[in-house]
């Protein structure tokens, strides 16, 4: 084996090598971004980046984000070289069927992958989500002498991230809070899909991000090893603001036609194009071939192993002076609920239903924050400028400021899809269940970052209130109508929308205990009645959906219904005396599908094809449930301005409705 040291040159062509015959192999991809910025990353991983590729979730590690994850093999090409666990046959691979290099980096395919990239300007956000929940974390545990939690948050980022508007609501938080430890590479070159940006994206970006409060660094020239080590000592040196570094890169670098040019942004050079690159770039090799001695310059396992070492060193001198503390860090970071949280949970429950009371499910679910919060330190929760209505703010809440992130509270602002980008982040990082809140209307802003918590199955809890035309006078602006039925088909996602207060706790305890995926918790502006319950029932309603209310032998029909409307379809039953009627409250359906076919077979005997589904939304979710036999009471059109009693009573929510729709089913 050669001794010889590779230069930084060298050691990136290798990085542009394999980003380029990967995309030729797969005959798609994105070569430019990785071939434009191989000599950032180059400096970065090899000189700065804190990590252990044989331990990649070792708590302290840095978090390195490539937003603009198109450029996937520029990751992939890092992680192989650096020693993770991801073998030049998956990088053969790429974008292949079932291999770990997909054509966006995608969390829990590839070690060291950070989280899912892809959708432009949602990378960027979840480093700010990463980097806000390295600073509470510190603020929380940390102790003179013991720097536990001590690590940077890394993103690269492209023109297209910062023209998508997320990039705007995460980095004006992250100047306003701080984030001292969040340093983001801007490459620019000038190239879109579209061809050169200056057609369509003029801005200032240093003067933007200096009006967010961030530390910038101009003007540095990407393909220089040297400027590049300077903005990178120059920002962590600064360590009370956020620092943008703007590389000026060319996309594409080395290729002799096509570099700087949009042709390479996002397709395959062609093997002519590659020849000439090597050329060009004097890589003497085969494709997928890296010599040894580029091999040893990348190899970080040595280098991080020795790192994690010193920080266990540390981490054994906090158990001895701090083992309460210790244990208590070691439990948040694995996930791990409190031992006795389940118990206290089902004791509030059996409380809330022992002192049933008409309450909206909003209130219930503040005064279920009030009971569970004081159990659950993890927790970090937040709303978009709506915590006086969304009502997430309990007796033990605590604002984070730039000053003081010792609390447990995020104050987002107007910013949906930025909070909500950003808690998946809190989430990734680890040592959080994070909450965040909005108007269910509002939740169509934060779509697609809701999307993303559900592909990546995190622990985030997206809190939705004024959840129906219930809400009245503000119109159908602010009326939900169609979200349920968006939130329901998301994959992963299980959303509750409860009927009182015993259903809210309930769907509070389901929320954080699930850890595979996130929750959408519904809750109500106007007053729910309580459901008289047995224990069994109560107990059922982690099922998601139950027997609320029965007959005498085999129902001749089956109400279902959630929310606000569960009274309803009781009423309904009530004026139905002389008639055999079951009625199912479904606050999750997800969750009811879950359960075994006996289970949902005990709840909605296929023998009874009679249903009737009461829901103050859109109505066609329902036919999976009721069929075409069955009928729905549901909305067809969006909502009006007027007070909620008379919307409901206007659009058919009320009982003589439901009885009507039943009867006529009946004949």
């Amino acid at each position: 084996m050669s001794s010889r040291t590779p230069s930084r040159t060298e050691l990136a062509n290798a990085v542009r090598a394999l980003s380029m015959d990967a995309v030729q192999k797969a005959k798609s991809g994105h070569p430019g971004a990785p071939m434009g910025m191989a000599d950032i990353a180059e400096v970065l991983w090899n000189d700065y980046l804190k990590h252990n590729p044989a331990n990649p979730d070792w708590a302290d590690r840095d978090r390195f984000v490539l937003s603009n994850g198109h450029g996937s093999m520029l990751l992939y090409s890092l992680l192989h070289l650096s020693g993770y666990d991801l073998p030049m046959e998956e990088l053969k691979n790429f974008r292949q069927l079932h291999s770990r290099t997909p054509g966006h980096p995608e969390y829990g395919y590839a070690p060291g992958v950070e989280t899912t990239t892809g959708p432009l300007g949602q990378g960027v956000t979840n480093a700010v989500g990463m980097a806000l929940a390295e600073k509470v974390l510190a603020a929380q545990f940390n102790r003179p002498g013991y720097e536990l939690v001590d690590h940077h948050t890394y993103a690269f980022l492209g023109d297209g991230c910062l023209m998508e508007g997320i990039s705007h609501e995460a980095c004006s938080l992250a100047g306003t809070l701080g984030l001292g430890k969040l340093i983001a590479f801007y490459d620019d070159n000038g190239i879109s899909i579209d061809g050169e940006v200056r057609g369509w994206f003029t801005d200032d970006t240093p003067k933007r991000f200096e009006a967010y409060g961030w530390h910038v660094i101009p003007g540095v020239d990407g393909h220089d090893s040297a400027a590049i080590k300077a903005a990178i000592e120059d920002a962590r040196a600064e360590t009370g603001r956020p620092t943008l570094i703007c590389c000026k890169t060319v996309i594409g670098f080395g290729s002799p036609n096509k570099q700087g040019r949009e042709e390479c942004h996002g397709a395959p050079l062609g093997d002519d194009e590659i020849a000439l690159v090597r050329e060009t770039i004097n890589w003497q090799h085969a494709p997928f071939e890296i010599p040894e001695e580029i091999r040893a310059g990348w190899d970080a396992r040595g280098k991080g192993q020795a790192q994690e070492d010193e920080w266990k060193d540390i981490f054994a001198d906090y158990q001895e002076e701090f083992p309460d503390l210790a244990a208590e860090f070691e439990r948040r970071i694995g996930g791990e609920l409190p031992a006795d949280f389940p118990v206290k949970a089902d004791q509030y429950i059996r409380e809330c239903q022992e002192n049933a009371e008409k309450i909206a499910s909003r209130k219930a679910s503040q005064n279920t924050l009030n009971a569970y919060g004081p159990l659950l330190p993890e927790f970090l929760g937040g709303s978009a400028d709506l915590a006086g209505s969304n009502l997430t703010i309990w007796s033990g809440s605590k604002g984070i400021s730039a000053d003081d992130a010792s609390g447990n509270y995020v104050y987002y602002g107007v910013r949906e899809f930025g909070m909500s980008a950003i808690m998946n982040g809190i989430a990734l990082h680890g040592g959080f269940v994070p909450y965040g809140a909005t108007f269910l209307m509002f939740m169509e802003y934060a779509r697609n970052a809701v999307r993303m918590a559900a592909l990546m199955k995190q622990r985030v809890i997206f809190v939705y209130t004024h959840d129906s035309i219930g809400l009245g006078e503000d119109g159908p602006t602010h009326q939900p109508v169609e979200q349920l039925t968006a939130l329901r088909a998301t994959p992963n996602l299980h959303t509750w929308r409860p009927c009182d207060a015993t259903e809210s706790a309930v769907c509070w305890k389901m929320a954080v205990s699930r850890k595979d995926g996130p929750s959408a918790l519904i809750f109500s502006r106007q007053g729910l009645s309580p459901q008289g319950r047995d224990e069994a029932q109560v107990k059922q309603i982690e099922r998601g959906g139950y027997v609320l209310a029965d007959c005498e032998g085999a129902p001749e029909a089956i109400l279902i219904a959630t929310g606000s409307e569960v009274e309803l379809a009781i009423a309904a039953k009530e004026e139905l005396s002389g008639r055999k009627i079951r009625v199912v409250s479904m606050p999750c359906a997800e969750a009811f599908m879950e359960q075994d076919e006996a289970y949902r077979e005990s709840v909605l005997p296929a023998a009874v094809r009679t249903r009737v589904a009461v829901e103050a939304g859109h109505g066609d979710y329902w036919y999976k449930f009721v069929g075409f036999d069955g009928a729905i009471v549901g909305m067809k059109t969006f909502g009006e301005s007027a007070p909620g009693g008379e919307l409901m009573e206007y659009f058919g929510f009320t009982a003589e409705n439901v009885v009507a729709t039943v009867e006529k089913l009946l004949g």
